[in-house]
């Protein structure tokens, strides 16, 4: 296992690839809460490993107070995490984070059971899960996987994919996705719209009917003989001539 000195330089230098905001590797030492929480909860997590069970949620309740993003101790967290601005972050005890995932505020990592079982979700590396998304039950999302912002995922996702909605639906597979050859895709904005296409699809479907029904009309007014109704039908110009 890494020391935490090792870890700690990978988490703060994470931050100059996501954030550009950042400017100093003091400047986030001291001001950014998802990088002190991650910290804390290295720290609790060797404590609950060790069986100082007690210690570890002393050390995860300090960082809640401290930085307003609640991590349970047992809760196995890989290299290079990044939680941007921080507030509300919920991860439960059972949760598994692979390497260089980013979670930004107020993301809920969980769990639908009251058993003492495996309950939380497992992300994959290179994930990344927009603000207010809530990830429920033992789920897998797999690597590279970018949930849009207030999606509510509760079924697993396949690697390189891409959820958006309540609840949580694949909106573009690995197919279609642009992978960035930098390694850290957060363009989380650019997603599919699946309520637009659908509209789209309805406007597109009216304009072939009414398209139809113009025809049909014209139609049967070619095909109309003289009759008691021809004033009516007809416009004066067309009876004229």
């Amino acid at each position: 296992m890494p020391s935490l000195a090792e870890l700690l330089r990978e988490d703060v230098g994470c931050v100059f690839e996501r954030d550009p905001a950042a400017r100093s590797r003091l400047e986030v030492m001291l001001t950014y809460p998802g990088v002190h929480a991650v910290l804390l909860h290295r720290i609790a997590h060797r404590l609950w490993r060790a069986g100082h069970r007690l210690s570890a949620r002393l050390m995860a309740a300090f960082a809640r107070w401290l930085t307003n993003v609640d991590i349970h101790p047992g809760a196995t967290i890989g290299r290079r995490f990044f939680i941007d601005h921080g507030a509300g972050v919920v991860i439960g005890e059972t949760a598994e984070i692979g390497d260089d995932v980013t979670l930004y505020h107020g993301v809920t990592l969980g769990g639908t059971s009251w058993n003492k079982v495996k309950r939380h979700p497992t992300l994959g590396s290179g994930v990344l899960v927009g603000a207010g998304a809530k990830i429920l039950g033992p789920i897998t999302l797999g690597d590279q996987v970018r949930v849009g912002a207030n999606s509510v995922v509760i079924k697993d996702v396949p690697a390189y994919c891409t959820v958006v909605g309540i609840p949580g639906k694949i909106v573009q597979p690995k197919s279609s996705r642009r992978i960035d050859p930098h390694g850290i895709d957060l363009d989380h904005h650019l997603i599919p719209d699946p309520v637009g296409k659908a509209v789209q699809c309805l406007l597109d479907r009216i304009e072939i009917l009414e398209d139809e029904l113009v025809k049909r009309h014209i139609d049967s007014n070619h095909a109309c003989r003289q009759c008691e109704g021809e004033p009516v039908c007809r416009e004066p110009a067309d009876m004229e001539s």
